[in-house]
């Protein structure tokens, strides 16, 4: 395609004003100034086009010449993503290193992928087969835990008339030639090119029928988010969504993860990254990195980056998610995506709405999260995106316009608290304001996973924590001394859930990740303890006597002493309930 030549005419931080032809359309990519800078149209006139521009505009000047690629801004998708780590643009932060130095250097056009690594590749197709799009031509081991399978690109179909031998290729060479009816040859490499605002198509969109275990108690009991589904996590600064996320990359039961660092802070990007690298994967004991790609766009690279780094990071998660695999992405944070929309906004002068971001900020927000789902691919397997984003409202006020905005599209929300992370209560989702739409979907799924018990002990559990909430309100006033010993036994029965099962410890060996079979039993214990102890209080014992065994003390330390692998030590526990009990029982005859 010829490229239009276009001249700098004004520079308005990393927005740039071009004039001299007709030639460019919107969302074209454009290079630009003498460095060949990234820029992508957002504004098109009848003899001037406005371009932002995704890198540091310094030095630049009107005259310097602007050329239309012709094409809208796309990224190279194949073998090679899986434990790489990309900028905002997908170009490799590794490579740029060797290039640049640890700062990236302006007008660096990298491929995402490396163009010399040959990888041991598998014909899939011979001459004079049919190919539809969707379907598979080709597959490679990209890490020793995921298959690599190259698939037909969408709109594409037609006739096998060349394929290569099995054997070593890289991401630039042609294995199989498709000819389509009208004649036109297709070269089908282990590489593929895709807009990145373009969502890529599917058969059909599946229900969401099964959750995401991630291992953290109050999640998957309280707030479970389904395989497909889309969860925001808000808090103030210093709540812990940067580690709550951290946590639900290195534990969720996803195929593959990616976290995208969207504005986020250098040193927490780089706890991630020295973190993820040395972890092992719990199933496999793989790295962690097999699985992970990280997209790291650190508040201190241009802000215009920040903007298609969201889409960046969808459309790489749509691309395994293709090939049949369970794709989680972390958005961190949402927030500092929406504020680089509301200051590339203000360069444009478009009307601003609340707080200053632009009107278009919930359509934007709501094509980001519709592009979750549990899917049919095309190619007929089932495969998903979960979205879980991050959002920092200044403040930690709630009724901002991006938490606001999200509440709208999201189906599971972990509201953080602030004065539960003071209390060094962990993680700090509150109970009494967070939600999860998907509990009643997921109900069949838990009943025969993990037992018809699972979802009726959560609704008690969730039930004595909305229980002592209200009655919060009657011991600020008068104290908990004149409550009644039934009151008592539900004011000492939620700390004990609060304390003992709701608060977990990211850092502690035993705590960090827990089964679904030890969330129940743990659950079933506090229970088995309540009915008991409401049996005793019923018959007008003190519930203080049942307090002096230190049975409750004993249970709230449970999730320290049972490893995930000797669940049988939960009979000990058990035991000590009856002993408790009947020790109670005998002094009241």
């Amino acid at each position: 395609m010829k490229q239009a030549q276009y001249t700098i005419h004004g520079i308005n931080g990393p927005v740039v004003k071009v004039v001299g032809g007709k030639g460019l359309a919107m969302m074209d990519m454009v290079s630009v100034g003498d460095e060949g800078l990234i820029g992508e149209v957002v504004g098109v006139d009848l003899d001037a086009a406005t371009v932002q521009v995704y890198e540091d505009t310094a030095g630049l000047k009107p005259g310097q010449p602007a050329v239309g690629q012709g094409a809208p801004m796309a990224i190279t998708l194949g073998p090679g993503m899986l434990t790489n780590i990309f900028d905002g643009i997908a170009r490799p932060l590794k490579v740029i290193e060797e290039k640049s130095g640890p700062f990236i250097a302006r007008g660096l056009n990298l491929p995402s992928l490396d163009q010399e690594k040959k990888w041991d590749t598998t014909l899939h197709v011979k001459v004079g087969d049919t190919l539809a799009p969707g379907q598979m031509y080709a597959s490679c081991p990209e890490t020793p835990l995921i298959l690599h399978r190259c698939l037909v690109p969408a709109g594409l179909s037609g006739k096998v008339t060349r394929v290569v031998p099995d054997g070593a290729y890289n991401v630039t060479e042609t294995l199989v030639e498709l000819t389509d009816d009208h004649g036109g040859v297709h070269p089908l490499r282990l590489a593929q090119e895709w807009p990145i605002r373009t969502p890529r198509p599917m058969a059909d969109r599946l229900p969401i029928d099964r959750p995401l275990v991630t291992g953290q108690r109050i999640i998957d009991t309280l707030f479970p988010i389904g395989k497909g589904g889309a969860a925001a996590i808000p808090g103030p600064f210093g709540a812990g969504k940067t580690m709550t996320q951290h946590q639900l990359a290195k534990w969720s039961d996803a195929d593959i993860i990616v976290y995208l660092g969207c504005g986020e802070r250098g040193n927490e990007m780089t706890q991630a990254l020295e973190e993820f690298s040395e972890l092992l994967d719990p199933k496999s004991q793989q790295p962690l990195m097999n699985r992970t790609i990280l997209i790291a766009n650190t508040s201190n690279m241009p802000v215009a980056a920040r903007e298609a780094s969201v889409y960046t990071g969808m459309t790489i998660a749509e691309y395994y998610r293709d090939m049949g695999y369970h794709v989680a992405l972390m958005a961190d944070s949402t927030s500092r995506w929406a504020e680089a929309l509301r200051e590339i906004s203000g360069r444009l002068e478009e009307m601003p709405a609340e707080e200053g971001f632009p009107a278009y900020l919930a359509s934007r927000l709501a094509e980001f999260y519709e592009r979750a789902g549990y899917v049919k691919t095309l190619e007929g397997k089932e495969g998903s995106v979960t979205v879980i984003g991050a959002v920092s409202p200044q403040g930690g006020d709630f009724s901002e316009p991006v938490t606001q905005n999200t509440k709208r599209y999201v189906r599971t929300f972990w509201g953080l608290d602030r004065a539960l992370a003071y209390a060094r209560h962990f993680p700090s989702i509150n109970w009494l304001t967070s939600y999860s739409e998907y509990a009643d979907d997921l109900k069949p799924w838990y009943d025969e996973h993990v037992g018809p018990e699972f979802v009726n002990s959560r609704h008690q559990i969730a039930h004595l924590l909305q229980k002592e909430s209200e009655l919060m309100e009657i011991v600020k006033l008068i104290g908990a001394d004149i409550l009644p010993e039934d009151q008592k036994l539900v004011m000492e029965t939620a700390r004990l859930i609060r304390v003992g099962f709701l608060q977990q410890n990211a850092y502690h060996a035993i705590d960090t990740y827990v089964p679904l079979d030890k969330q129940l039993r743990m659950m079933e214990l506090i229970l088995k303890l309540y009915h008991g102890a409401r049996d005793i209080v019923s018959r007008a014992i003190p519930l203080s006597q049942l307090k002096a065994t230190g049975i409750f003390e004993s249970l709230a330390k449970m999730k320290y002493e049972v490893p995930n692998d000797h669940q049988e030590k939960f009979d000990e526990y058990d035991k000590a309930i009856d002993e408790a009990l009947r020790q109670v029982n005998e002094a009241n005859r």
